[in-house]
């Protein structure tokens, strides 16, 4: 599975990634969003042979992809997805996550995501793309007011959030609502 972007290529984890991907999973740049159950040392783990796993399911009902620069093909710079498997149908979340290194760095999360929202719509045929963040996680919440996705409802997080004054932000954006964002 491979979506090309102009500066991107977002394609299945290989095992080249894991230790990349363990490294920034462990920045604790990183885990300042995070759960205590996200920022144990195992999880990170967990995720990485699940997104293998995922990439061989058929149906395919999620798709978690590393991020890597066309130029630089081995150089893991995040990873990204559209998941399923707890959404209706017709509705995928969608989730980009840049290694600290790369935060706000030329636009790097709007491409990707640019490509996410075009696959999901086009090629898979949603009606909806979702998604969720922490209320403090500025880039995140900027992030979706660009797509132009709407704020369906801010709930009190879990603990771990409550306790840190923030929420959970929840957000759609729909077939409709992208395509004429596009046509601008």
């Amino acid at each position: 599975m491979e979506i090309v972007t102009r500066r991107f290529l977002l394609r299945d984890f290989v095992e080249l990634d894991r230790s990349p991907f363990l490294d920034y999973q462990a920045d604790p740049r990183n885990l300042r969003f995070y759960g205590p159950d996200e920022a144990s040392p195992e999880h990170p783990t967990r995720l990485f042979e699940t997104f293998q796993r995922w990439a061989a399911d058929r149906p395919r009902l999620n798709y978690q992809l590393a991020i890597v620069q066309q130029q630089e093909p081995d150089v893991l710079i995040g990873c990204c997805g559209l998941r399923g498997m707890e959404c209706e149908a017709g509705e995928m979340e969608l989730g980009i996550e840049l290694a600290p290194t790369y935060w706000g760095r030329y636009a790097y999360a709007i491409e990707v995501g640019r490509a996410l929202l075009d696959f999901g719509f086009r090629e898979l045929g949603l009606e909806v793309i979702s998604g969720s963040t922490v209320s403090a996680n500025a880039r995140s919440n900027r992030l979706a007011e660009w797509f132009g996705a709407e704020v369906v409802a801010i709930r009190p997080g879990s603990s771990w959030m409550s306790a840190r004054g923030w929420n959970e932000v929840h957000w759609r954006i729909t077939r409709e609502m992208w395509e004429r964002r596009m046509v601008r």
